[in-house]
This record gives structure tokens, sequence and C-alpha cells, in this order.
């Protein structure tokens, strides 16, 4: 097999797998019922002019099941921090008492359950898309190769080899969306 070759499959297999470790962040951020630090991963503050990470700025803890607790390095960090809570709409409202904010989960409703399975659904079917278009992608560069002098044999190997990569990883999805819904639908 050609290095050009190996290096289409191995880009094309990191690349899924960049989709697939995106696809976990982002169901990370979708709650579940328990109050979670890393639910409020990608929220910025306003610290001196510049958008900063929540976590650069406090120490962003789970009290219990139903409560974070956010104790911000400064004092005077601690509106910023409320503001950017309220604008990322979390669907909770923070309780500053001066020196941390506390952010009290309110148990799910069946409805609200629902909505955050079809959010979790559409996560995944983002990075189904990015994964086929990953394949697609990968499938071109080989046929490209295979006019510059790949044997056929070689090539349909290599496009096999792609479609097995993206059957596994978007199987890998599935078995993660699985999990969430589980993990959110219980009670």
């Amino acid at each position: 097999m050609s290095d050009d070759l190996l290096f289409i499959l191995e880009d094309a297999k990191d690349q899924m797998q960049k989709a697939l470790d995106h696809l976990e962040t982002e169901l990370i951020k979708i709650r579940a019922g328990k109050a979670n630090p890393q639910m409020l991963e990608g929220l910025f503050v306003d610290y001196y002019g510049s958008a900063t990470n929540i976590s650069q700025v406090s120490n962003v803890s789970a009290m219990d099941a139903r409560t974070l607790t956010i104790q911000p390095w400064e004092k005077n960090m601690l509106q910023p921090i409320e503001r950017a809570i309220i604008a990322a709409n979390l669907g909770v409202t923070p309780q500053n008492d001066g020196n941390i904010i506390r952010l009290f989960m309110p148990p799910l409703t069946e409805e609200r359950r629902k909505e955050f399975v079809k959010r979790a659904n559409g996560e995944g079917e983002h990075s189904k898309v990015a994964i086929r278009n990953i394949r697609r992608v990968a499938i071109e560069d080989i046929k490209k190769l295979q006019k510059e002098g790949l044997s056929e044999d070689e090539a349909k190997d290599a496009e096999k080899t792609v479609q097995d990569t993206t059957d596994k990883h978007i199987a890998l999805v599935e078995k993660h969306l699985a999990a969430k819904e589980k993990d959110i639908m219980a009670i």
C-alpha cells in the first residue's frame, strides 16, 4: 500500500474519531437530571474585556446531585458570571450570596426530558453527517490516486476499509446516543 493511501486512511480515521469526541463533549453539556460541572463547559464570561471560559475564572463543582457551586477567584467576577449564566439560557437561575453562586437544577419533567433526547439526537445526527462527509472526501481522494496510477484492487480495498471505519464510527455514535437517552429518561 502506498504512503499516500495510508495517509488518506489514517487521516479519515482520525477525523472520524474527532467527530465522535466532539459528540461526547456536546452530550455532556445536555443535562440528565444530575448537576455536572461539565454542563458549564463552553460558557464564556467577560473577564476584563475578553471572553474567558468560566473554568478559568472560577472553581465549578457539584455540591450534590442537584446543585452546582461556582466560586470565582475574584469577588468582582460574581456579577459577570451571573450575567453569563443568565445569557446562556440554561434553564436555571443563579443564586448569588456574595461569595459563591449556586445553581439549583430543577427536576426534569417528562416533556423536558423528551426535549433533551431530541437535542441529543440532533447532535448525533450532526456527528453522523460529519463522519459521512469525511468518508466522501476520503473516497474522492482514493479515486484521484487511482487516476494517478493506483491499481483498481488497491483502490477497492481502501474504499472498503474507509466504509468499514465509517460503519464502526456510526455504530459508536448510536451507542452513545442510546446511553445518553437512557440516562436522560431515567428518573
